[in-house]
């Protein structure tokens, strides 16, 4: 019997039980995979009712010497504050502790030296793999030589340009083709003079989303000049000073596709100041469809992307990679949402 006030312990459990502790110990602490075959379900299932009659508590410190896995998962983001990045981290953790582990996020504020003290400090905690979510297309933090010797997948964002990039992991949002309907839809709305707001360079979430519209466009016969793409911070504030820069004067364009949907919010309020209606004088489309698209003033038209679900990709490709096994990079299919924002025609459709 186990003495009242004292922790419960594995060997106590089974003694009650008359099981062979290491039974007890595979169904309570064994890896995910391995808890259904350690007992028969009737016996698992006793062990675990009298474990939580008892209030049996794992010691994480025990477990991690015994089988040399900390069974903690790093995992990096420019900010959780950000409704996309916060999203997504919900389907890290939840699939995370589907499968026994915790999970620990730190922010590197897509600040180059920020993410390499970040990395070194996740790695000093004994993770069993990381989980990248502010990746740029340099790859420049990828080069960490202590990554060699960690599993990790990249999520949201891709590398281009890392070291062997083309064997690195990511579970992303098919941006490229997410871009691609967005133009497809101007297009058969008759809009021929179109902008992009196309975020920060350094991240591929905007280079492939503005890559597929710019792409589509030309397609059509209708490519776009360099000064109807500007650059900006991934924000309201960056979004609407690069919408205003874009329809303040003559020649202003009649639609404008913003690669996030703060970056659209910010240019509604550019073109609310300008005298410009959205959805009438002016169509506009985001990205991402967070919840706040469809419950704006003028409701957003925007390309609705798996957050949460490239989290919970991405912890599975990262327990394969710490399996030893092959894991396999994603795109996962985005869908266009249309309304309010982009209006009615304006003409016959192109393209």
């Amino acid at each position: 019997m186990v003495s009242e006030g004292r922790p419960a312990t594995l060997q106590g459990i089974a003694e009650q039980l008359g099981l062979h502790v290491s039974t007890v110990s595979r169904v309570l602490n064994g890896p995910a995979g391995e808890r259904g075959r350690a007992a028969s379900g009737a016996t698992a299932d006793r062990i675990r009712t009298l474990a939580r009659e008892l209030g049996y508590r794992p010691n994480p410190h025990a477990t991690s010497l015994r089988t040399r896995r900390s069974n903690l998962i790093g995992v990096l983001f420019p900010r959780l504050s950000e409704i996309v990045v916060a999203t997504i981290y919900e389907g890290v953790e939840e699939e995370a502790a589907r499968h026994g582990l915790s999970t620990f996020v730190t922010n590197t504020h897509d600040d180059p030296g920020t993410q390499r003290e970040r990395l070194t400090m996740v790695l000093g905690r004994r993770v069993d793999g990381v989980i990248i979510g502010d990746a740029h297309l340099d790859g420049a933090a990828l080069r960490d030589p202590a990554l060699r010797a960690v599993p990790f997948v990249l999520v949201n964002r891709r590398a281009a340009h890392a070291r062997d990039a083309t064997d690195l992991t990511a579970v992303t949002c098919d941006d490229h083709l997410g871009g691609r309907l967005v133009a497809e839809h101007l297009l058969a709305l008759g809009h021929r003079d179109v902008a992009v707001i196309a975020g920060e360079a350094f991240a591929s979430t905007g280079a492939d989303r503005t890559a597929g519209f710019v792409e589509r466009y030309r397609e059509a016969g209708l490519p776009l000049p360099a000064y109807r793409v500007r650059q900006c911070r991934f924000d309201t504030r960056g979004g609407r000073e690069a919408a205003t820069d874009l329809l303040r004067g003559t020649d202003r364009p009649t639609a404008l596709f913003a690669v996030n949907d703060f970056a659209a919010i910010g240019a509604m309020g550019a073109a609310r100041d300008l005298g410009l209606r959205v959805g009438q004088d002016l169509a506009l489309a985001g990205f991402n469809d967070t919840p706040l698209a469809a419950e704006l003033p003028i409701p957003l038209t925007s390309v609705r992307s798996p957050m949460a679900e490239q989290g919970r990709r991405a912890v599975r490709q990262l327990l394969r990679l710490i399996a030893g096994q092959p894991a396999a990079s994603e795109r996962l299919r985005p869908v266009l949402v249309p309304r309010a924002s982009t209006g009615q025609p304006i003409g016959p459709g192109l393209g």
